[in-house]
C-alpha cells in the first residue's frame, strides 16, 4: 500500500444529504478539502438508526485507500448533543430536545412538550406505583373523563332514595380524596 493510499484510508466529513429510505442508509458527504461523495453507506449499529440533520460530523473509512466505495461509521452532532452526563449514564437525544437518558437515580424521558404515543401492545402494565401531576383521563378518544371530574361528580352525588323515605339522598359520607398520604 502507498503513502497516498494510507492517507486516504480515513476522513472526517460533515454530512450534506442522508437517504434513509434504503435498506442501508446513504449519505451525501463534504469531506476536508472539499472533496464531496454522494451515496455513501452509513452502517448504523443494529437496533439503532437516526437521519441526522445537515451539518452533523462524520467518521468516513475507505478500504484500500479507494474513495470510490467508502463507509461512514460514526455520526455525531455537537449542536445537539446531551452535555453533563455523569459516568456511566446513557441518553437518546434528538434536535428537538425530547430525549431518553439512563441516568444513574433512574430513567427521565422528556417529550420536549410533544406527545408520548405507545401504541400496538395489548396493554401497560406498570409493576409500581404511578404517580401524576396532571389529570389522568379515562377513555379519552370518547369523551372520558378525567379523574378529578370523576371525583367531583363522585362526591355530588344524589339521587331520589329508592327505600322508605322517597326524598332525594344526601352526597356521600365519604368523599373521594383529591390528595392522601402513602
Amino acid at each position: 500500500m502507498n503513502g497516498f493510499s494510507l492517507r486516504n484510508l480515513i476522513s472526517r466529513a460533515v454530512i450534506t444529504a442522508v437517504d434513509s429510505a434504503r435498506k442501508c442508509q446513504s449519505v451525501g458527504l463534504k469531506m476536508i478539502a472539499g472533496d464531496q461523495k454522494q451515496h455513501v453507506e452509513h452502517l448504523e449499529p443494529y437496533g439503532f438508526t437516526s437521519a441526522a440533520q445537515n451539518g452533523a460530523e462524520g467518521v468516513a473509512l475507505f478500504p484500500a485507500g479507494d474513495r470510490s466505495h467508502g463507509v461512514v461509521v460514526v455520526v455525531a452532532d455537537r449542536r445537539y448533543r446531551l452535555k453533563g452526563l455523569k459516568r456511566g449514564e446513557v441518553a437518546l437525544y434528538d434536535d428537538l430536545g425530547q430525549s431518553v437518558v439512563l441516568t444513574r437515580s433512574g430513567i427521565v424521558v422528556n417529550g420536549a412538550g410533544k406527545p408520548i404515543i405507545f401504541q400496538n401492545a395489548p396493554k401497560a402494565r406498570f409493576e409500581m406505583p404511578v404517580e401524576s401531576t396532571a389529570d389522568i383521563t379515562d377513555n379519552c378518544d370518547s369523551g372520558g373523563l378525567s379523574m378529578q371530574q370523576m371525583r367531583q361528580t363522585y362526591n355530588a352525588h344524589k339521587h331520589t332514595e329508592n327505600g322508605d323515605g322517597g326524598g332525594i339522598t344526601d352526597t356521600p359520607d365519604q368523599p373521594m380524596a383529591e390528595n392522601h398520604d402513602d
